[in-house]
């Protein structure tokens, strides 16, 4: 009996600060550097640029296949090429990743009007302004689409207006001026520029849209069925694509071809990725540069040695876009 008293009046001593006698207590564990997420490897954080960077170049390169596209192939019927090849070309693209996840509802209709415009409207008032317009004020309109796009986003969006943006897109605006001013044949008119104008409005709204639904849908879904709905959109041009093709030299319609796997599928794929991480005034600010990568293809492909004004335009191009995206992630 006292063996027994003694044993329930004995009393473990306290253990020392830091020490842990019972190890099947339960008690909170502070959570150490080892709990913190991962910072993204260095590849991962390379991808937004990378992708922005494949946006740019392929619709650079767009200009030009216009260009060859456009004797054989009427606005309309160019632009229904387009995205017939590009809505097959992303069904391959989806097919292969198998990441097509259909949304329903508003955000389906969303993405059916964004498709409409982008891939619709957009093309067809830019083939059509086109047809008159030289290269350089085509490029020129078309180069207030990024000014748009940072207005809206600054608006809309909560953005902002930060004064490294705004800097950077005034400087490469003045350098897309300069390159619009060296090409300039100076054949235009009211109703092309007009034109021309509407598809940057169109351009840069697309953009805001697309930002808005891209939370809800992911791009490579997004941009396959905007194609897809953009292509239904084009389809009374299918009589005048049906007539023109047979009757196109076979270079127009490789171009048109091309239009439609890379600057269309691929480019608006890698865009849609790279609108969804980063900011659309920011992403906008780098498109400036397919001005004077497309200077450069022009000289390159097409033999269209560039004026020294067009040179410094694309300088003042590619310094806009660094000032604007330093920070592109």
């Amino acid at each position: 009996m006292t063996t027994n008293a003694a044993a329930e009046t004995r009393q473990t001593p306290p253990s020392p600060a830091g020490r842990v006698d019972d190890v099947t207590t339960t008690s909170t564990r502070v959570p150490g550097p080892a709990d913190a997420p991962a910072a993204p490897a260095p590849g991962r954080r390379l991808l937004v640029p990378l992708a922005a960077a494949v946006t740019v170049v392929l619709w650079g390169s767009a200009f030009i296949g216009i260009r060859a596209a456009g004797f054989d192939y009427s606005p309309g019927a160019l632009t229904l090429g387009r995205v017939l090849v590009g809505t097959l070309a992303l069904t391959v693209m989806a097919g292969l990743t198998g990441r097509l996840r259909l949304p329903r509802g508003r955000v389906l209709a969303g993405v059916a009007v964004w498709g409409v415009l982008w891939f619709g409207l957009y093309n067809l008032a830019l083939n059509a302004a086109e047809r008159t317009l030289d290269a350089g004020t085509a490029s020129l309109l078309v180069g207030l689409a990024p000014i748009l796009i940072a207005v809206f986003a600054g608006l809309t969006l909560g953005e902002g207006f930060p004064a490294r943006l705004l800097a950077g897109i005034g400087i490469a605006f003045v350098g897309v001026a300069g390159i619009a001013l060296a090409t300039s044949g100076g054949a235009s008119d009211g109703v092309s520029v007009a034109l021309g104008l509407a598809a940057a409005l169109v351009y840069a709204g697309s953009t805001i849209l697309q930002k808005r639904l891209l939370p809800h849908v992911d791009a490579l879904t997004m941009t396959w069925l905007g194609c897809l709905a953009g292509t239904v959109a084009s389809l009374p041009f299918a009589p005048a694509l049906l007539a023109e093709l047979s009757a196109a030299s076979t270079s127009a319609t490789l171009s048109m071809v091309y239009l439609g796997v890379f600057p269309t599928a691929v480019a608006f794929a890698t865009w849609g990725y790279a609108l969804t991480r980063t900011t659309a005034g920011r992403l906008g600010a780098a498109t400036y540069a397919a001005a004077p990568l497309a200077v450069l293809m022009s000289w390159a492909f097409l033999g269209e040695v560039p004026a020294p004004v067009a040179l410094v335009g694309g300088a003042l191009c590619l310094t806009g876009v660094l000032v604007a995206t330093l920070r592109l992630r």
